[in-house]
């Protein structure tokens, strides 16, 4: 496992624990270079997952796209790497919960989730992130998403 911190790989598991449902393992490693401490998770992976689009075209669930466009809504705000990390896990633990039953998830029902926990992590990724997502064709629509954030709309 690379760490976080040097980029090393050389690591040591300190401690490891199964989650209640058993779908995952949590496990506390430490950096035999720099010794810095940092969680790592092994989950199953199901059957791929699909993206409906708007379109209604279809494209295979891609966890790296969403977390770039969340990193991108997040430069220069300050969220850890770590708080970043668990919000991805969590969003991607959600899209396989939601998609149990099916093979495939809606571009809105997945960018409603992302918002949820932007909303959550930082105010301001929210907005960036709901600027492209909502596709605001004006100020006033920026303005009212603002708005409602602050609780005045």
């Amino acid at each position: 496992m690379k760490c976080p911190y040097c980029g090393s790989i050389d690591d040591k598991v300190v401690e490891s624990k199964q989650n209640v449902d058993g779908s995952a393992i949590r496990r506390r490693r430490e950096c035999l270079s720099c010794h810095g401490r940092f969680t790592s998770y092994e989950h199953i992976k199901e059957t791929p997952l699909t993206v409906i689009k708007r379109d209604k075209g279809i494209e295979l669930f891609d966890m790296a796209k969403i977390e770039r466009g969340i990193r991108k809504s997040l430069e220069k705000r300050p969220v850890t790497e770590e708080q970043l990390q668990t919000a991805l896990r969590d969003i991607e633990d959600e899209v396989y919960y939601r998609s149990k039953n099916s093979t495939g998830i809606s571009t809105e029902e997945l960018g409603e989730l992302v918002l949820q926990h932007l909303f959550q992590l930082d105010k301001v990724a929210y907005i960036r992130f709901a600027s492209v997502y909502k596709k605001f064709n004006s100020v006033d629509e920026f303005v009212k998403e603002i708005e409602k954030l602050s609780g005045k709309a």
